[in-house]
This record gives C-alpha cells, structure tokens and sequence, in this order.
C-alpha cells in the first residue's frame, strides 16, 4: 500500500481543520495517510483545535510555531523536512480532498514512475456555500511528457494547477526542492514547472481531486491592481525556471519568447478592453502598456497593441457607445461569454 505524507498549514483556520483533516484521512481509503498540522502561529485557537485533533488519532501529528514564519517556510517545513511517504501532498486548513482522491494519484504514480506528480480537476466552491457534488469514478489517467507540459505553460502564459489537487512524488520534492521564498505569490506556478522540467506529468482523468474555497472575491480577477501584479509574478515565475532549469531545457529561448509574447498580449487585452468596458479612471493602462513593453521590445507589432491604438483614438468616453461596432470589441464578448459557460459547466 501507497504512503502519502499529507502537510496541512494552517493560519486562523482551525474551524476548517476537522473537515480538512477529515478529507485527508477518513475518505482516502486504499492508502496509507500520515498528516502533519503545522499551525503558523495563529492568534485564535487553531494550535488548541489541532491538538485536541491529534490526541483522538495516532495518525496526526501538530507542529506549532512560536512566531509567524510565513506561509512559504511552512509549506517547505512540512514538505521536504517532515514527509516521508512515497507521496506527498499539501492541503491548505480551509481546502478538501475529494473522497479517494489520494488512492487515485498514487495508483498512476505507482503505474508511472517517470511522472513526478499527479493533479487533477480542483472543484472551486464560495466560502459560506455547499459543497459541489464531486465526481469520484476516473475514466482513466494520461501521462504528459514533462516537456511537452512545460511548454504548454510557457505558451499560455498561466498555470493549469489550483494546489490542492496535487499529489508529488516525495524523492522528486527533495531533489528539486520546495517553494521559494524569492516568489511568495507565484511559488506555485513555478515549483510545478520546475517538477515538469525533471519528469512527466500524470493527470487523473474523470474524477475530481479536490474542493478549492474561494474566499469573497478574487483579486486577480476583479482588482485592477492585481491584474497587474498578477502578470508581473507570472513573468517572475517563468524567468525564475528558465535561470534554475535552464540546463534541462535546449530551447529555453523559444520558451521565453513565447511566454513573454504570451503575457504581453494579456496585458495589452487589458488595457484595451478597459476602453470597451468604460474603466480608463480604474484600470493602469499606461502601466499595462509598460509592462508590455518590458516583456517584448516588438510589442507594438501585435493586434491587441492596434486594437489599444484604435480605441485611443476613438477615446474613452465613445468607446464605450461603439463597442458594438468594433469587431475586436465583439469577437472579445463572444470569448468572454464562452470562458464564463464553460466555468458555469463546471460548477462555478
């Protein structure tokens, strides 16, 4: 039987942590689970509710900082200095597994030893609402070339993985090592990548992996600001594996080319549609175009780069009017309305 290492951080969540712990140890059958609780000095009772849980099974144990280290220095505690399993998988105090969930990872791992990791659909639900129903049949499991995944992520200029859903080959966690601290909010885009860039990536088809709360309103969506700061940590993200996985990657400039084409295109999307939607005040569409500009000097030679040149001059205040006429406006409506059914689809 499979052994998987399952590390729960934990910062003012421990009303989670039952059901957490829970997903993690009594709907996991097929497996054998160790959980380690690391509660990162967390102000409320969450060390007082970790502890009461331990002491009702052997299988828990609870590490509590004296002072707030960070959510990277914990997540790297319980990854590369306290697991040991065969699979290790990190699990935030207010997310869940899917039942079986772990049997169904360790099974293409343990089917697959050139896949460094496992992952498959997350299930994201609003804090406050009911659970999703969850798919628990797969219908079979693939296995990607490392490559091939990691170029998929540099040419779309974004990550496919929530966290939760993830389960990693333990000997592969430490060789190539944990979250860094350099990146403490692109981390994960650029571990999985890193993974990648040394084996293949398995995918568990059918069944969903995990549910993944959303807290109020994500700011990366919604906030103008953190648009911004979003692609600039993407771009971190993505030099960050090339410096570190460089070796590992013959046509690491064709990479690069094609993730900052990528992530200057988004920006500029942004900054144009911010004429469409009649949000100029709102939205940095200078800092958008600067940021553009800093991912690829030949900027201007891409569409959305016209589309913003278009709408610059139609201005601000008409734009809004004549977004029915423009077809970039329309054509971006269409995939806007499409992106949205196919989350609905999903249970979004």
């Amino acid at each position: 039987m499979s052994t998987v290492s399952v590390v729960i951080p934990c910062y003012k969540y421990g009303h989670f942590l039952a059901d957490c712990v829970r997903s993690a140890l009594d709907e996991q059958p097929g497996v054998d689970v160790r959980v380690l609780i690391i509660d990162d000095a967390s102000p409320d009772d969450s060390a007082e509710v970790a502890r009461t849980l331990a002491a009702s099974d052997p299988r828990i144990e609870v590490h509590v900082h004296e002072r707030n280290k960070g959510h990277i220095a914990t997540y790297n505690e319980g990854l590369l200095e306290w697991a040991d399993g065969d699979y290790a998988a990190l699990l935030s105090a207010d997310d869940r597994l899917v039942p079986g969930a772990l049997a169904r990872a360790a099974a293409l791992l343990d089917a697959h030893p050139e896949a460094g990791f496992a992952y498959g659909r997350p299930l994201r639900f609003r804090h406050g609402g009911p659970l999703p129903h969850a798919r628990t049949r797969s219908t079979g499991t693939a296995v990607y070339p490392g490559h091939w995944w990691l170029e998929r992520r540099f040419r779309e200029g974004t990550g496919c993985i929530t966290s939760p859903e993830v389960v990693v080959r333990t000997a592969l966690q430490r060789k190539v090592g944990g979250y860094d601290p350099q990146l403490p909010h692109a981390g994960d885009i650029e571990m999985w990548m890193r993974f990648a860039a040394h084996a293949d990536v398995g995918y568990v088809r059918g069944a969903d992996q995990a549910f993944y709360r959303v807290h109020g309103t994500n700011m990366s969506t919604t906030d103008f600001g953190g648009q911004l700061d979003d692609l600039r940590q993407r771009l971190v993200a993505f030099d960050s594996v090339l410096a570190k996985c460089g070796d590992l990657l013959p046509d690491r400039d064709r990479l690069a080319e094609a993730a900052r084409t990528r992530l200057a295109r988004y920006a500029l999307r942004r900054a144009y549609r911010a004429y469409d939607r009649g949000r100029t005040a709102v939205v940095p569409v200078g800092e958008l175009e600067e940021f553009a500009a800093e991912c690829l000097p030949g900027y201007r030679a891409l569409p959305e780069y016209r589309a913003l040149r278009r709408r610059r001059r139609i201005g601000a205040r008409t734009m809004p009017y004549l977004q029915p006429l423009v077809l970039s406006a329309v054509a971006d409506r269409g995939r806007e309305w499409l992106w949205w059914q196919s989350w609905k689809r999903r249970g979004i």
